[in-house]
């Protein structure tokens, strides 16, 4: 699993020195008037897809025939370089085809695009391996694709195009307090980015800012083509801006309450990214999955 960007301090940090004296810790040593508290947020962690059970051996063994070769494919020293790694899913019959999504399953990210063309992009249960859904205006699917990387460089590619390599400066209301500062900021630091350096991030969390500097900011950035959630602790919501490489990311808490708000100028947010590390993981477990697929009934 990506780390969790915000420092959390385990319970044993806080509790070790007291967890060996009798009747201090543990059930039935509060008592009856104990407080209750919220129950604390859960990290999603991998969860195996199960095979269908209501699809037919030889349904089952077709769909594990296509993901085999694909799989053979696939290393771990490739998963960052492109080309990604793809596997073209349409055209494929019906039944197969719901095979290999409720074995594939859901993760953590996903992400939809609005214009110039309207994308779906769902990770699935194995980090760093994407479905990715092209729709017409309809809403029809037209291209349906399984891509091993680390954030479908579709995402990306449609920021930088969509995106403005420069801004004007908004109009400043009364009010403002370091709005101005942090747009001259914005703009000199998506001027001077390029790929391969460190996103640069301000954190508002954690600076003087008045609702009205939030406001202009908000009204001066936009919201724009591509939008992406990460779920872990709470939600994280990442937002393409009009400014090219900066991008408006947000943590929330499991009660929907903002708890870090940031401006990020990279590529793509890195709490978006899948590690090498869990893709590795994904190989063994996908592997382990498929040879489940292909057992005789």
């Amino acid at each position: 699993m990506k780390p969790f960007p915000i420092p959390v301090v385990p319970a044993g940090a806080i509790l070790g020195d007291f967890a060996g004296i009798p009747g201090l810790i543990g059930p039935g040593t509060q008592g009856d008037d104990a407080p209750s508290y919220l129950p604390m947020p859960q990290m999603d962690t991998f969860s195996a897809p199960r095979i269908p059970e209501n699809a037919s051996q030889d349904t089952i063994h077709a769909a594990a025939a296509i993901l085999g070769p694909y799989l053979e494919t696939l290393s771990i020293e490739r998963f960052a370089r492109a080309p990604a790694a793809r596997l073209d899913l349409g055209g494929l019959e019906a039944g197969v085809l719901e095979v290999i999504t409720q074995s594939l399953g859901y993760g953590e990210v996903s992400a939809f695009t609005v214009a110039p063309e309207h994308w779906r992009v769902q990770e699935t249960a194995f980090a760093g391996l994407w479905r990715i859904l092209r729709l017409d205006a309809e809403q029809r699917i037209v291209a349906d694709t399984l891509e091993a990387s680390p954030i479908p460089a579709l995402l990306a590619d449609l920021m930088r195009t969509t995106g403005a390599t420069q801004l004007a400066p908004p109009h400043y209301p009364e009010g403002v307090m370091n709005a101005e500062a942090l747009v001259e900021e914005l703009r000199a630091q998506a001027a001077r980015w390029r790929p391969g350096q460190m996103a640069h991030v301000i954190n508002l969390t954690l600076l003087p800012v008045t609702d009205t500097d939030l406001d202009t900011l908000y009204g001066w950035l936009g919201h724009r083509e591509v939008s992406l959630l990460s779920r872990g602790y709470g939600n994280c919501r990442i937002t393409s801006t009009r400014l090219k490489n900066v991008w408006w990311v947000q943590y929330f808490n499991s009660m929907d309450t903002l708890i870090l708000n940031t401006i990020e100028v990279t590529d793509m947010p890195e709490v978006a990214l899948a590690a090498p590390e869990d893709f590795a993981d994904s190989l063994e477990r996908l592997g382990e999955y498929l040879a489940l697929m292909m057992e005789p009934a």
